[in-house]
């Protein structure tokens, strides 16, 4: 491969009642903004960490308010309108999809998919609700964003039957757990508000 994959953070701005609002019953809107913030801040930490390039691929407020937030440092890629699918599917190979739903993703998950990036099209990190918190790519897979169940346990049976319709090689990493219900927090006390 001849450049390291940019990876691409998928983030909504932490305003109640629009950001983790499944954790709403529990938290309140605020609470659950709150959670939000924390995760997408852990997780730009651990994208600087690893060494790889990044952008932060916003919604929900004007970019002026992201780089009040995050600092003008990182940088800002509007994720434009359309659902998921349409969204994904504005990113450039090579490039390394991430949600910022995952408080176990460590560096080295992202360095071992920049790594199998260089030996496979594809890498994909499956979370244990049946979808994934990561998807490399060094090709363009627009059939993978395209009539796709999102947010269902469906998606990532759905992301590997495509792959191997297409006859497209992939490589898994190791399974993580995302945090997008009241019952995921307890797992994760350090994200209460």
């Amino acid at each position: 491969m001849e450049s390291s994959p940019t990876i691409a953070l998928f983030a909504k701005y932490p305003q109640a009642g629009l950001a983790k609002t499944r954790l709403a019953p529990l938290l309140g809107e605020a609470g659950a903004a709150e959670v939000h913030r924390k995760l997408v801040e852990k997780t730009l930490v651990t994208m600087r960490e690893s060494g790889l390039p990044f952008a932060v691929y916003f919604a929900g407020a004007p970019r002026e308010h992201f780089a009040e937030w995050l600092g003008d440092g990182v940088p800002l890629v509007e994720q434009g309108e359309g659902d998921l699918g349409a969204r994904l599917a504005r990113v450039k190979a090579p490039a390394i999809l991430l949600g910022a739903d995952i408080p176990g993703l460590r560096v080295e998950h992202l360095t071992a998919a920049a790594e199998a990036l260089a030996e496979s099209p594809v890498v994909i990190g499956p979370a244990s609700d049946g979808g994934y918190y990561l998807l490399g790519f060094t090709m363009e897979i627009p059939f993978l964003w395209q009539d796709m169940p999102w947010g269902t346990e469906r998606v990532l049976a759905r992301t590997e039957a495509r792959l191997a319709e297409r006859k497209v090689p992939y490589r898994l990493l190791g399974e993580l757990d995302d945090c997008d219900r009241p019952e995921d927090l307890a797992a994760w006390p350090e994200l209460l508000p």
